[in-house]
């Protein structure tokens, strides 16, 4: 049987709020044990419509949206620049619950990335310069010592942040929660943004 609220029959689910819900969720699964809540899967479309997914981390929720970090010269930054939509997906097992989100990505402000880069660990600064993402390499040394000349290069001063290497925020015009049910009749409510304002549509799915 569901456990939260929002699928208890009593609720108006008109009155709901889904980026609240979803912060809640979020900080819920943070709490259990055993797993990366911030794991997300991000699904997006190449230039010939094939589809691809991967796993990304979720490293704020900020503006009405979803910022994860990434280098734009990798598929999914390339495929981002052509076809700017993109799905996402939370699975949370412990706690029988997923959300799944879709909607446009943009770009954070270059003063957003470089604070964030500032205050990576150094390792991972020096990493973002040296792996072309994506691109093939003779072997894990080619990499390695890329890092070795690139840490000896950068010795005098600060890490800067790469061009190529930036966040994305996906502002979700849907989000989906699910929760586990007995029998395979598991709980889900869409809610959709509406066009003319801020405000959002739900209806609950069947199973």
């Amino acid at each position: 049987m569901a456990t939260d609220i929002i699928f208890d029959p009593s609720t108006d689910i008109k009155s709901l709020e889904p980026r609240g819900i979803f912060g809640r969720w979020l900080d819920e699964a943070k709490n259990a044990s055993g797993f990366t809540a911030t794991a997300m899967s991000l699904a997006t479309v190449s230039r010939n419509g094939t589809p691809d997914v991967r796993m990304v981390l979720l490293q704020a929720v900020s503006d009405g949206g979803l910022v994860f970090f990434t280098n734009l010269k990798s598929a999914k930054g390339q495929h981002l620049q052509i076809n700017s939509s993109a799905a996402a997906c939370f699975h949370w097992p412990v706690k029988g619950q997923q959300v799944r989100l879709r909607g446009p990505v943009e770009c954070v402000t270059d003063n957003y990335a470089d604070d964030y880069f500032a205050n990576r660990p150094r390792g991972a600064q020096i990493g973002a310069h040296a792996s072309a993402q994506s691109a093939p390499i003779p072997g894990r040394a080619t990499l390695e010592a890329r890092l070795r000349e690139l840490d000896k290069q950068f010795v005098s001063g600060p890490v800067p942040r790469p061009e190529h290497w930036t966040g994305l925020r996906l502002i979700p015009d849907e989000i989906e929660f699910w929760e586990d049910g007995s029998n395979r009749l598991h709980d889900r409510l869409l809610f959709t943004r509406k066009a003319e304002d801020d405000g959002w549509t739900a209806q609950r799915l069947s199973p």
